[in-house]
């Protein structure tokens, strides 16, 4: 295998009971690339999303990260591994400060201490502070994180992630809810980020990923239907019948 590709899976399913939600998805990602996977409702973006970041386990089958098999480890396992994922559901502190989020991330992925009462013995501030420059936030480090707009709060949960420094960053649905303006903020932010590191993400508005994405991966009814170049994408017939031409 490529010393270019940091993670794969290999013929992953996914079954819930009787339910076949992925069926034998075989997909290799570049390192270093900004890759989407899109498809229509019920494809199996989510699922996948989910085993990539270890929120599911494959049924059958592997995923293998930088050449460790990550297949059935437990989240914090895939988080340690170097993978950090953001949700399409914010996942902030809403009555702490901007600041504090970003402060609690770094301390919680480096202390075994009460990282409440003792936050000011680690001298992360500065750090926490570099972290929220990087998403667009440093004017906004001590206002409560429940006063951000939407779109604040999911470039915070961004920065949440980073805390990390994770070689490959997943993230779910980013704009989801946002206008026009928080998009098109969220679209050079996460162009800035693929390029320091490898970015994975779900998305639904296919102006955006054809736009950002270095590669597409399509999934259909849990099966793996293309993958290619957004040119190749957009070229490709079957993707046309089943995805594109629905928009």
């Amino acid at each position: 295998m490529s010393a270019d590709i940091i993670i794969r899976t290999e013929a992953v399913s996914r079954r819930f009971g009787g339910f076949t939600a992925l069926n034998k998805v075989s997909v290799a990602f570049e390192r270093g690339r900004l890759t989407s996977i899109i498809g229509p409702n019920g494809a199996g973006k989510s699922t996948y999303f989910n085993v990539l970041s270890g929120a599911f386990a494959p049924s059958d089958g592997r995923v293998v990260f930088d050449g460790e098999e990550l297949s059935g480890k437990k989240q914090h396992e895939f988080a340690h591994a170097g993978i950090a994922k953001s949700f399409q559901i914010t996942n902030i502190f809403p009555n702490s400060s901007v600041l504090e989020n970003a402060r609690i991330a770094l301390q919680a992925r480096r202390s075994r201490f009460n990282w409440w009462t003792s936050r000011e013995k680690l001298g992360l501030e500065d750090e926490a502070a570099a972290l929220l420059g990087k998403v667009g936030l440093a004017a906004h480090a001590r206002r409560p994180a429940r006063d951000l707009a939407h779109g604040q709060q999911r470039a915070l949960e961004i920065a949440i992630a980073l805390a990390s420094d994770p070689r490959l960053l997943l993230m779910d649905e980013p704009t989801a809810g946002m206008s026009p303006e928080e998009t098109r903020a969220m679209m050079d932010l996460i162009v800035e980020l693929a390029a320091e590191r490898t970015v994975i993400l779900v998305e639904h508005k296919m102006k955006m990923v054809m736009g950002i994405s270095d590669h597409i991966v399509v999934l259909h009814h849990g099966e793996l239907l293309a993958v290619g170049t957004p040119d190749d994408i957009r070229a490709n017939d079957e993707v046309r019948r089943v995805y594109l031409g629905q928009h």
